[in-house]
């Protein structure tokens, strides 16, 4: 999986409201004009169009500083996301209002192609965004996928998406902790609120959460990751510079940081566990069958009900099956298919590594056979490089393998982080299949390349979850194409994690609509889509902890592999697989209704 999926959260969830550093004064960014009425009547469409969508993305940054962090905009590094704050997320939804009152004035039959899919895809985003105004996510601020004090702590490494190399990074960096104490306060009181509406995590998730809170609280200034910084400072800053940022560092972990997790871990441990609820799915919460939809419908991009939903995923899983069993005979394996990924996890030759440095070697080994092949199937490659880092030791617990994108500038490369929680049990079966989703040519690929389009900026560092994530899962299947597949046990693996993203559709909605418990999810993980006990373990709680996220990846595969199959069926032989790849990339992110309307529009130009 993908940050996306914490962007898509902190959408409804940021804003600029923080505290400065101690003793400072809180950044200030100077704040745009109001949206309403900022053209005249008359003005050229095109021309309102890219201030609203220009607008908009400077209205969301100030809301969501952290998700402008990830997209390389570091106007905003020193600021924390506090819609959770119920006055400053009415003030979020009042601007989305406008903003979609605004774009309704825009006359949209004088737009040319590109503003009209502009035009389309901002309408999208907002009315999605504000599918969820009615709902009461502040009141579940955080949980053991979504955390702001651990991605803060990962932060502090200085590897991630904030950077660290001057001074002033470093001072935006310390604004951002010394503002912690304002956001845990107002996520304490959200959760107490939601204690009495009803509206609180499973006992499951808070367990998990607790101890990433606890070891976080538990540190001492000279051991604590937000100290971190002061104790790698860059060789190039002045003795008085490091002596000074020494000093701030400590004083702002020792006063505020570490006295607020100490107060939040003791909240969720004393009064939110004993509270939190003993249902798993989304349906037992007060109105959860419409906002679980909502969730359906925001992932999915798509009018798909979950009932229909499941029986894809019923199919999907039952198709697999087969191809397993038609592969198993060359692996050795003569069980049941739903064993075959079990057998494969005990075999000793498939977990060939002793350090964690044999496995990044193992995955840049890879990168480097995929690049000259990519050619043959994009015409065009994007520019940003990639790197293939491990994850942090505090979240690599809980964490799936995911990937960060580049930072528009150049100052930042796209970034695989694979979870290596123990080398000598890091199996080989599956790193094929991984790396294509993560790497090339799935997320750095298709985010890289959306950078690079002359687009607005809301859709340059934005997207919606079934096309990224389906973009991803259809790499996947491009290993084929490389002969990748050719071997038995990349194939096997490829294999296992199309099974997963199918039972997804099978366990989220059974989950959330079906009155799934978490005991019945993981049994069902572990007997029918061969899962180890741990696996269905956090895989459950992840699907618990983030409603039809895990939609996303099939239903939006699906649809461009339909696209893909439309494409040549229509073309037979003027079919080119690298222009279709370019066709599919070549706007950025869509909703995959906008894809597959653009999608028959260029079979017909191609056809002709």
């Amino acid at each position: 999986m993908t940050v996306l999926r914490s962007l898509i959260l902190s959408a409804l969830m940021g804003t600029t409201l923080a505290a400065g550093a101690a003793g400072q004064a809180p950044a200030r960014v100077p704040a745009p004009p109001p949206l309403a009425g900022a053209d005249k009547a008359g003005a050229n469409p095109a021309a309102q169009l890219a201030r609203l969508a220009e607008r908009y993305y400077e209205e969301q940054a100030r809301y969501e500083p952290v998700n402008a962090t990830f997209a390389g905009d570091n106007r905003f590094d020193d600021l924390l996301p506090m819609t959770i704050v119920p006055s400053v997320r009415a003030r979020q939804f009042a601007m989305l209002h406008e903003v979609r009152n605004e774009l309704a004035r825009i006359d949209r039959s004088k737009l040319a192609a590109l503003d009209l899919t502009t035009y389309d895809i901002l309408g999208f985003e907002v009315n999605n965004l504000l599918r969820f105004e009615p709902l009461k996510d502040y009141l579940l601020p955080m949980n053991h996928m979504d955390s702001l004090p651990v991605l803060l702590a990962n932060f502090g490494a200085g590897d991630g998406a904030q950077p660290l190399a001057t001074v002033a990074q470093q001072q935006a960096y310390l604004k951002r902790l010394a503002a912690l104490p304002q956001w845990t306060d107002a996520a304490i009181a959200n959760m107490r609120s939601g204690i009495k509406q009803g509206v609180v995590l499973p006992k499951a998730l808070v367990q998990s959460l607790l101890p990433q809170i606890k070891a976080l609280a538990a540190a001492t200034v000279d051991s604590s990751a937000y100290a971190a910084p002061s104790r790698a400072l860059p060789e190039a800053f002045s003795k008085g510079e490091k002596a000074r940022l020494t000093g701030a560092y400590r004083e702002t972990v020792r006063v505020q940081v570490l006295p607020s997790l100490r107060k939040l871990a003791g909240f969720l441990e004393t009064e939110y566990l004993p509270a939190a609820r003993d249902t798993s799915g989304w349906g037992s919460l007060p109105d959860g069958g419409n906002w679980y939809r909502a969730w359906v419908a925001s992932q999915t991009t798509s009018a798909l009900a979950p009932e229909e939903i499941h029986r894809i995923g019923l199919a999907e899983m039952a198709r697999i099956n087969a191809e397993f069993a038609k592969l198993a005979p060359k692996l050795g394996y003569t069980g049941a298919p739903a064993g075959l990924p079990r057998w494969l996890a005990q075999q000793a030759k498939y977990r060939p590594f002793k350090t964690e440095e044999e496995v990044l070697q193992a995955y840049r080994a890879l990168n480097a056979r995929i690049l000259p092949m990519l050619p043959r199937l994009f015409a065009t490659l994007p520019k940003a490089p990639l790197e293939i880092r491990a994850e942090p030791p505090l979240s690599r617990d809980t964490a799936s393998d995911h990937y960060t994108a580049a930072a528009a500038d150049g100052s930042r490369p796209g970034i695989f982080w694979a979870v290596i929680p123990d080398p000598a049990s890091y199996a080989s079966t599956r790193m094929t299949s991984l790396f294509l989703h993560e790497g090339h040519p799935g997320h750095h690929f298709q985010l890289s390349k959306q950078q690079e389009l002359p687009i607005p900026k809301f859709r340059k560092f934005g997207g919606n979850n079934a096309y990224i994530e389906g973009w991803a899962l259809y790499a996947e299947s491009l290993g084929k194409e490389m002969g990748l597949y050719d071997d038995p046990n990349a194939y096997a693996g490829h294999l296992m994690l199309d099974m997963m993203r199918a039972a997804r559709l099978v366990v989220d909605t059974g989950l959330h609509a079906k009155g799934w418990t978490r005991e019945q999810t993981i049994r069902f993980l572990v007997d029918e889509a061969g899962n180890t006990e741990d696996d269905a373990r956090n895989a459950t709680e992840r699907y618990m902890a983030w409603p039809g996220q895990a939609l996303g990846y099939k239903v939006g595969a699906l649809k461009i592999m339909e696209l893909r199959q439309r494409a040549q069926a229509a073309l037979g032989e003027k079919f080119s697989l690298a222009t279709f790849h370019d066709a599919v990339l070549s706007d950025g992110t869509l909703p995959l209704a906008l894809l597959e309307t653009k999608m028959n529009a260029w079979i017909a130009r191609q056809a002709r």
